[in-house]
């Protein structure tokens, strides 16, 4: 247990156990006890009138951590392509580095990276390490987790940013196990706290209802992931010029499976990359009220989205969910309609250029994040613009 209680200094005073979110507290015959709920937030540690409660960390003394420097980026790749996630965090990384007055350092893993590190250079990046292996062709845990985390231990980087996407989600928990240190999963927002040069991460909290700032300043590296779209790339610049430095691995024992074969999986919906979505909420009121935002999506050449209530009544399947629970998006239009408009939705539309709101209630949250805004019954509204829509369009191409 990392939270330790000194009985003989014990009062039984009940603020400890006030003052838990999560009931991991508790007096019992008059002494604090903590169970296994406990997070090690250390709320109860700041509150303890008598000093009693204690949190025990594992640190890495304050002038060891003097020793970590730099801003690093898993670079994702697939297929030997830059993935756009990996673009996203060096433009992040190129202003937390700016700040620390630090390198901003790339890392490719894979079996071909011909041209890669030059372009992650063009993107922001000051260096570039290319950790080349066969058996790192396609993104495999023991390998990669192996490599990455022999390249950490020797370089001593201070923060390590990666994609949260499905590999990246796999990758960054078993590294940040093996290094013993902390990782802030989903981040919506990223900063340095200049008095300690901790990295500040921000993601929602508590179910999407608060936005929580977490920090690592006892361990090092700070590591984070973020979702694709949430970040953005900075324009290429052919010339930039950096160091691309190699790391001689070998995967050996690491490679614990091995890619037998493949599936195309294009056929799958592609929020990510979708120019215009059409998103549709419970105010949709079935499929059929979806299959008429699908028409309208039609229309405008766009993609049809739900939020987490049609996914969770079965109307729809969770693919096409937008929010802390499903995709973030960034397209140049997302129409949101019946969508109410809670934060864990909002999380994902954050990065869209315009967002049009079409909703009965005219105090929905989602107006609030909307440059327009419809109130109004999206059944009558939604086939007013398909009609006025193809009009247009009709006389566009006479």
């Amino acid at each position: 247990m990392l939270i330790r209680i000194d009985e003989e200094l014990c009062t039984g005073c009940k603020l400890c156990e006030e003052a838990c979110l999560f009931g991991a507290v508790m007096i019992i015959e008059g002494m604090a006890i903590v169970n296994e709920g406990c997070t090690a937030c250390g709320a109860c540690v700041d509150l303890c009138p008598v000093e009693a409660i204690s949190l025990d960390l594992d640190e890495i003394p304050t002038d060891e951590t003097d020793e970590y420097c730099d801003v690093w980026v898993w670079l994702e790749t697939r297929d030997n392509r830059l993935e756009g996630v990996g673009l996203e965090l060096l433009g992040i990384g190129r202003e937390l580095a700016d700040i620390k007055q630090e390198k901003l350092v790339g890392i490719l893993l894979g079996s071909k990276l011909e041209g890669l590190a030059e372009k992650a250079i063009s993107h922001g990046a000051d260096r570039v390490w290319c950790i080349t292996d066969p058996a790192l062709e396609h993104y495999e845990n023991g390998a990669y987790t192996a490599a990455l985390t022999e390249l950490i231990n020797q370089e001593k980087p201070a923060i390590v940013l990666l994609g949260a996407t499905p590999d990246g989600r796999d990758l960054a928990p078993r590294v940040a196990a093996r290094l013993q240190t902390g990782l802030t999963a989903d981040c919506t927002g990223l900063a340095i706290e200049l008095e300690t040069g901790n990295l500040l991460q921000t993601r929602p909290a508590f179910g999407g209802n608060i936005m929580a700032t977490i920090i690592t300043p006892h361990h090092r590296p700070q590591m984070a992931t973020v979702r694709p779209q949430i970040m953005k790339a900075r324009p290429a610049d052919a010339a930039r010029t950096g160091e691309i430095l190699d790391y001689p691995f070998e995967s050996g024992a690491w490679a614990l499976t091995r890619i037998l074969s493949q599936e195309d999986t294009q056929k799958q919906v592609n929020l990510e990359q979708a120019d215009i979505i059409v998103a549709g909420g419970r105010g949709a009121d079935g499929p059929e009220g979806l299959q008429l935002l699908q028409e309208l999506a039609t229309t405008l050449g766009g993609t049809l989205a739900v939020s987490r209530a049609p996914v969770e009544e079965g109307w729809i399947a969770p693919d096409y969910q937008v929010g802390q629970t499903g995709k973030t998006v960034a397209p140049r239009l997302y129409i949101a309609c019946g969508i109410s408009g809670t934060i864990q939705h909002l999380v994902g539309i954050q990065g869209a250029d315009i967002v049009v709101a079409i909703n009965r209630d005219p105090k929905a949250p989602i107006f609030q994040a909307a440059d327009y805004g419809l109130v109004g019954d999206l059944f009558e509204i939604v086939p007013l613009l398909i009609t006025k829509i193809r009009k247009i369009q009709k006389q566009r191409h006479q």
